[in-house]
């Protein structure tokens, strides 16, 4: 525009001030991309040390003893150890953490055949609600026996036996929850959800676990969706594949838990939990793409291109989660907390392991 007509510009109305609706739109996406970028552009950073420290590994050891998807996350909490990212590199750290996670593990759908599921036999299902039920019961109990308020034992159960922070946001304003109790209960489910999935490969190597019976304990104990892959990665693909399947069937148990919560806490009055809060989109995609596989729909490229990005993007989301996690969580959570978590986390290990030997999982 000439700078004559700027004035006239300037006192138009204001409607007529906007730009068009694409240069509006262009702005937002160039502000948030340049949001996003520090804290991203950390993660790559980590997420590239990892790379690098796992060729290390197999050059120095023969082997990966820690996969690199494991680095990443070791990488970047020893980093927020020693130093905190600024404010303004949240954004990005958050992006990597959750959307980016969020999409390998959609992604993680197209390795998913019908054979795959019919492999599992007929009775894992129902063996995984009754898994999920013990360990609420079980975790709740623990709770109380350690004196823990009833909510908040009760969100501690919920993280423990289903799926960590989401059990917990859905549960919360179904029993009234105050804010302290969802912090202590998300807080410490964080860290130990990172700690389980660095254990658990040693652990089921230790006690002689196979692929699939590695990947069925991941799919039962592990607390979020995405971290089950990082878990179950180094044990193989034919482990990731039924750790996913099995997370996936016991994340679908929320919705049934929210609902009988909400009847026994008497507080489903004004209480709204939509689907996007029962089942994220990134569980919806993953289904979709079993489902197309499946029936024979997904051709072989896109099979190949799946499975070829998935990785990588979950070793970035990886780093994102690990330069998010304050290792110093633990001090401030409270004993009582930390010992509730840890006693039902075992709990729900020994009441999966029960379930893999009492139905021969191979």
């Amino acid at each position: 525009m000439p700078a004559s007509s700027t004035p006239a510009f300037a006192c138009a109305p204001a409607a007529a001030r906007l730009p068009p609706p694409g240069i509006r739109r262009g702005t937002g996406i160039a502000r948030s991309a340049a949001a996003v970028l520090p804290g991203l552009g950390l993660a790559l950073v980590v997420t590239l040390a990892a790379i690098a420290a796992a060729s290390a590994e197999r050059h120095l050891l023969g082997r990966d003893w820690l996969e690199p998807l494991v680095l990443a996350i070791i990488l970047g909490a020893a980093l927020r150890l020693v130093w905190s990212p600024p404010p303004h590199w949240h954004a990005g750290l958050h992006f990597a953490a959750r959307p980016v996670l969020e999409l390998a593990v959609m992604l993680l759908g197209a390795g998913v055949s019908a054979g795959l599921l019919r492999g599992l036999g007929p009775a894992l299902l129902p063996g995984i609600a009754a898994v999920v039920v013990l360990a609420l019961g079980s975790g709740y109990a623990i709770g109380r026996v350690l004196g823990l308020p009833r909510r908040l034992a009760l969100l501690i159960a919920c993280g423990n036996a289903i799926c960590g922070n989401s059990a917990i946001a859905a549960v919360a304003p179904v029993i009234g929850a105050a804010g302290a109790e969802i912090t202590a209960a998300i807080g410490f489910t964080a860290l130990l959800g990172v700690l389980v999935v660095l254990l658990l490969p040693g652990l089921a190597g230790l006690i002689g676990l196979g692929a699939g019976q590695s990947g069925v304990l991941a799919g039962l104990t592990v607390y979020a969706v995405p971290q089950v892959l990082a878990a179950a990665a180094p044990l193989g693909a034919h482990s990731v594949q039924i750790g996913m399947v099995v997370k996936l069937a016991r994340v679908l148990m929320l919705g049934p838990v929210v609902v009988v919560v909400a009847l026994v806490f008497g507080r489903r009055e004004g209480t709204r939990l939509g689907l996007h809060r029962l089942v994220p989109w990134f569980i919806l995609g993953f289904l979709a793409l079993a489902l197309l596989r499946s029936v024979g729909l997904l051709p072989s490229w896109m099979v190949d291109a799946s499975a070829a990005a998935s990785g990588p993007l979950t070793i970035l989301a990886m780093a994102g989660l690990g330069l998010l996690t304050d290792l110093r969580v633990v001090g401030r959570a409270g004993p009582k907390v930390v010992l509730a978590a840890m006693a039902s986390l075992g709990a729900l290990g020994l009441i999966s392991l029960g379930l893999i030997r009492l139905l021969g999982v191979a």
